[in-house]
C-alpha cells in the first residue's frame, strides 16, 4: 500500500499576490452605509469570501502587529480578525467590515443587536454577488470577531455555506456580562477602549421612557456597590465615559435586552456547518459559550478544545489554527477533498498528562459521576462526613487593599495514591449562611503538585440572591439559573448554593492534591487581570456547613482508567 498523503498537501497553497481596496461602501437594507476593507488575490478569477466584522473596527486591522505573543494592551482586537496575508495568497478574499455605529460606518451601535446580525447577512449577500467571488461565503475571526457568526448564521443568508466559531460566547448575560448574575466589571472597564464606535449614548434611552430611565438611574446612584465605584458611579451622569457599561447595569437580570444579543436563543436557526475551536483556560467567556453551542447546534459540527500558554488566550494575531481553518474551508467552499469529514467528533488536549485525545460524545458516556464532600478542617473526600465536622467560614473584606489575597475557605483531597482524571462539567453544591442579606461566591478548582505549586483547573461563580434553580433545564452536573430575579436571604439562615464550574479536561497525577477554593470576592491583583468582578461591599461573614444533614459536595466528572 502507498503512503498516506499528508492533508498538508491537499490544501491550498499560497500563490497569489495581495491587493488590497480601502473604504469599499457595502449599502445596508435600511440605507445606513457600511464601509468595509477587501483584500483579494491580485488576479483574475472568482474566489470564496471570508467575511470578518465586529466592533473593533476594520482599521485596527492594518495596524504593526507584534512579533509574538502579544498583551491586551496592544493586540487584543486590534488583531483578531484572522490573518488576510494568510488567506488571500491561498486563494480567498477577506472582507472586513465595520458594522453600524463602529469604525466608518453609519448608523448607531447597537451591541450585537438584530441591526448587526442583519448587516452581516447584508455584507454575506453583497460579497456573493461580487465579480470576484464564486458564490460561496464563509466567516473569519476569533473572540469579538467570531461571536457575530452566530448571529449572522441564525439570518440564514443564502450564500453564507459554514462558520469557522473560534473562541466565541452564546450567552450575553451568563458568559460575558454577569458571572453567576456577578457584574463582570474588569472586562467592561478594559474592553470599552478597544471598541471602534463614534456611540455617546447608552442604548437603554430607547428602550426606557425618560421617566422609567430616570428611575432606574437614581436606583443605581444610591446603590452602596456602585457608590464605591468612581468609575460606575460617574455614568450616571456622564454616560458618554461607557454607555456600554451603564446599559448592562441598567439590566442586572436576564431577559430580552440580553436574549436578542445571545446565539443561545437561536441556536435552531443555524443551519450551515460550524467548526468549534476553543481552550480550557477560557472559563470566563468563550469555553462555555463554544460548548454550549456544540451541544445545541444541529448541523454538521466538530470541536477542538485546546491549551494556551496563558490565560489571555491564543497569540494576536491568531496564527496557531489558520491551517485548521483552511483545511476548512477547502471543504466547504472549494469543495477540495482535505479529510475532514473523516476526523472524529470532538478532539481535546488533557492536561497532566498533556495528551491529545478524541470522543464521541459530551459529556463522556463512561463519566463515573463522583461526589467529594467537604469535610471538617479543610479535607475532600469521597467519604460522606460525620456529625461532629461543624462548618468553615471566613469574613469578605470589602475594602482590599491592593495586593491583598481574598479571604477564603479552602478543601483538599489527601495526596492520590493513583492518577485520578476529571474530563467533562463540573458542579459544587454547598450549605451556607452569611451574616448579611447578599453576597458573591467565587469557586476555584486547582491541582496541587507535591512542591506545593498549584495550576488552576476551572472557575465558577454565583451572586447569593440569584440561587434559584430552573430545575427543568437544570442537570446535576450543570444547575441553570434563570438569572431573572433575586432571592431575599435572611441573614443566618443556612441556604443550598448550586454553582456549575467550567468544563475541564486533567489528570490529577499520583502524589498530587485536588482542592477546591470558595471565597467572596475577586481582584485584578489577585485573578487575571480583565476578569474581575464588583465586590459585595458589606463585611459579610461566610459560614459553609458539612454535615450529614447538610451534605456539600463537589461533584466531578470521573473517567475511569483503561
Amino acid at each position: 500500500m502507498g503512503e498516506t498523503k499528508d492533508w498538508r498537501e491537499s490544501v491550498s497553497q499560497p500563490k497569489y499576490e495581495m491587493r488590497l481596496d480601502e473604504d469599499v461602501l457595502i449599502p445596508a437594507r435600511d440605507g445606513v452605509k457600511l464601509w468595509a476593507d477587501v483584500y483579494r488575490p491580485d488576479a483574475e478569477g472568482k474566489f470564496p469570501a471570508l467575511i470578518s466584522i465586529s466592533p473593533y473596527g476594520k482599521d485596527t486591522q492594518k495596524l504593526p502587529c507584534p512579533p509574538g505573543a502579544s498583551d491586551y494592551t496592544r493586540g487584543t482586537g486590534g488583531h483578531e480578525s484572522g490573518m488576510e496575508d494568510y488567506f488571500v495568497p491561498r486563494g480567498y478574499v477577506n472582507v472586513k467590515a465595520d458594522v453600524r455605529g463602529t469604525g466608518n460606518s453609519d448608523g448607531e451601535y447597537c451591541h450585537f443587536g438584530t441591526k448587526w446580525a442583519e448587516d452581516g447577512y447584508d455584507i454575506v449577500e453583497w460579497a456573493a454577488a461580487q465579480r470576484w467571488c464564486n458564490g460561496k461565503v464563509g466567516m473569519l475571526g476569533m473572540s469579538w470577531w467570531a461571536t457575530p457568526q452566530y448571529l449572522v448564521a441564525a439570518q440564514q443568508p443564502p450564500h453564507l455555506k459554514a462558520i469557522f466559531i473560534h473562541d466565541g460566547y452564546t450567552d450575553e448575560y451568563r458568559h460575558c456580562a454577569y458571572h453567576g448574575g456577578i457584574f463582570n466589571f474588569g472586562f467592561y472597564h478594559h474592553i470599552w477602549r478597544l471598541i471602534h464606535t463614534h456611540m455617546t449614548k447608552p442604548m437603554s434611552e430607547k428602550e426606557f421612557s425618560r421617566e422609567e430611565l430616570a428611575a432606574k438611574l437614581i436606583q443605581l446612584k444610591s446603590s452602596y456597590a456602585i457608590q464605591s465605584y468612581p468609575y460606575m458611579w460617574k455614568l450616571i451622569t456622564h454616560p458618554e465615559v461607557n454607555p456600554l457599561m451603564l446599559d448592562l447595569l441598567l439590566h442586572p437580570y436576564d431577559g430580552p435586552f440580553y436574549w436578542e444579543r445571545s446565539a443561545c436563543t437561536k441556536y435552531d436557526r443555524i443551519k450551515v456547518p460550524v467548526y468549534f475551536v476553543t481552550r480550557w483556560s477560557a472559563w470566563a467567556i468563550h469555553l462555555p459559550g463554544v460548548i454550549d453551542a456544540f451541544l445545541n447546534v444541529k448541523t454538521p459540527r466538530k470541536l477542538l478544545v485546546t491549551t494556551t500558554a496563558w490565560e489571555g488566550g491564543f497569540d494576536r494575531p491568531w496564527h496557531e489554527n489558520h491551517d485548521i481553518v483552511l483545511r476548512r474551508y477547502d471543504h466547504w467552499l472549494k469543495g477540495i477533498d482535505t479529510g475532514i469529514m473523516d476526523e472524529p467528533l470532538i478532539k481535546l488536549w488533557t492536561h497532566g498528562i498533556n495528551e491529545w485525545r478524541t470522543e464521541r460524545e459530551w459529556p463522556l458516556a463512561r463519566t463515573r459521576w463522583t461526589k467529594f464532600y467537604l469535610r471538617g478542617n479543610g479535607r475532600l473526600s469521597e467519604t460522606p462526613p460525620t456529625w461532629n465536622e461543624g462548618c468553615e467560614s471566613f469574613v469578605n473584606v470589602p475594602w482590599a487593599k491592593p495586593g491583598d489575597k481574598a479571604p477564603c475557605v479552602k478543601f483538599v483531597t489527601e495526596p492520590l495514591s493513583e492518577d485520578l482524571e476529571v474530563t467533562g462539567p463540573l458542579a459544587v453544591y454547598f450549605h451556607a449562611a452569611l451574616s448579611t442579606d447578599e453576597a458573591n461566591w467565587m469557586v476555584d478548582i486547582k491541582d496541587i503538585a507535591p512542591d506545593g505549586s498549584e495550576t488552576m483547573i476551572s472557575k465558577g461563580w454565583l451572586k447569593a440572591s440569584h440561587r434559584e434553580l430552573d430545575e427543568s433545564k437544570s442537570k446535576p452536573y450543570r444547575p441553570y439559573h434563570p438569572h431573572t430575579r433575586s432571592l431575599p436571604i435572611v441573614p443566618g439562615r443556612i441556604y443550598e448554593y448550586a454553582i456549575d464550574i467550567r468544563d475541564t479536561s486533567n489528570v490529577f497525577k499520583a502524589g498530587h492534591r485536588l482542592q477546591l477554593v470558595i471565597k467572596g470576592q475577586d481582584a485584578p491583583w489577585d485573578d487575571f487581570f480583565i476578569w474581575y468582578h464588583v465586590n459585595n461591599m458589606k463585611e459579610t461573614r461566610h459560614t459553609i456547613y458539612h454535615t450529614p444533614e447538610y451534605l456539600s459536595y463537589l461533584l466531578m466528572p470521573v473517567i475511569p482508567g483503561q
